[in-house]
Parts: C-alpha cells; sequence; structure tokens
C-alpha cells in the first residue's frame, strides 16, 4: 500500500464522492473505495496507467490536467484529491481554485525543495537536487514549478483558500519532532487537506 493512503483515507469521509486528479494506476481509488465505500472518477492521462485503472473497474476518464477541469460542475465532488502532481502542472494556482471550485475539500502532495537534504545538495555541488522524492535530472524531470511548503501556503492565502490540516513527513511518510518545530527545513513532502475560506 502506497504510504500516504493511510493519512488520506483519514481525511475522507465514508461514501464520499471522489476525484482523483492524476489517478495513476487507480490505487487510491481503489484503496478509499474498499476502506471508505466511497465512489467518483479518476483523472489520467497515461494510456497505460488508464489501462490499469479499466483492470481494476476504477472509473476513469482520460484528460490532461493542464486544460483544467472546466467540463466538471461545481461542487460536484465531496473531495479533489491530486498526490505527487502539483509540481508538473502548468498553473498550479489554476488547478487549486478549480478544485475547490467542482469539490468541497482538496487533499494535495508534493515534495518540499525547501528540505534541508535538497538545499545542502545545491549548495555543496552547484546542481539541482536529486533525492527519492525528486529522482529525475533537471533535464527529463516533469516536475515544472516545484515549491516550498511555505511557498503553498502563501499561495494558498493569496488565493482565499484555508488549510484544514497539515502532515509533514520524510521520504518514508515518517514524522518526527524535527519535522514538527521547523516543518519546512526539515520535512520532505506535505499532505495538505485545503478547503475555500468560510466553508465549515
Amino acid at each position: 500500500m502506497r504510504p500516504e493512503l493511510e493519512v488520506i483515507e483519514g481525511w475522507v469521509n465514508s461514501k464520499a464522492h471522489v476525484l482523483d486528479l492524476g489517478c495513476g494506476d487507480g490505487s487510491l481509488l481503489q484503496h478509499l473505495r474498499s476502506a471508505k465505500q466511497t465512489t467518483g472518477y479518476g483523472l489520467e492521462s497515461d494510456e497505460n496507467n488508464i489501462l490499469e485503472c479499466v483492470r481494476a473497474n476504477v472509473n476513469v476518464l482520460e484528460q490532461d490536467l493542464n486544460k483544467g477541469l472546466g467540463n466538471f460542475k461545481e461542487q460536484s465532488f465531496d473531495v479533489v484529491i491530486m498526490t505527487q502532481a502539483l509540481q508538473e502542472i502548468r498553473h498550479p494556482h489554476e488547478i487549486l481554485r478549480d478544485m475547490l471550485r467542482i469539490g468541497k475539500e482538496g487533499i494535495v502532495t508534493f515534495p518540499n525543495f525547501g528540505f534541508w537534504r535538497n538545499r545542502s545538495y545545491l549548495a555543496l555541488k552547484g546542481r539541482m537536487p536529486m533525492s527519492k522524492s525528486l529522482p529525475h535530472h533537471w533535464y527529463d524531470t516533469p516536475n515544472i514549478h516545484l515549491c516550498t511548503f511555505k511557498d503553498f501556503e502563501a499561495l494558498c492565502y493569496r488565493q482565499g483558500l484555508r488549510i484544514v490540516d497539515r502532515t509533514v513527513v520524510d521520504a518514508n511518510y515518517r514524522d518526527s519532532l524535527a519535522m514538527r518545530i521547523m516543518p519546512n527545513l526539515f520535512g520532505s513532502t506535505a499532505l495538505y487537506r485545503i478547503t475555500k475560506e468560510g466553508n465549515s
């Protein structure tokens, strides 16, 4: 089981209607369907992943997230999830706004470029960092908008989005006292639960 599933499962209500953006092979939707009796869809652009979703009986639509979510009505989902894809989107501020237009809540996970190992790698080697959470070279990476936790939280504030919950972990999805005290320095990955200001 993917390690972030346990955290995400705790944030999703039973029988919620879920949309998973960039759903991959559908394992998250499978897990939520089994553990929480959820319904919903995944959006995916990779043909092999779409085939895996079909084999797993996961509802999947072929769609490029960079083209937006205009084909979905307002508040048509209880929760919209996007794991490890925010940094690959051309306009992340727009996808966040769209997520909370069509969903009551959003769950977002992404790697922290401000993690101390990334800072040290860049400072000491003078090259773009590579790690478990950032495994690609600068020239073949799908990541086009790397950010820190502070960057993301500032963006949420500017867009009138409220952070309901946050979990900061290392590359193995473990937490520590250091991460709780200085998350932007010691956290490798974050999971955020967000909604619009004013939503209960």
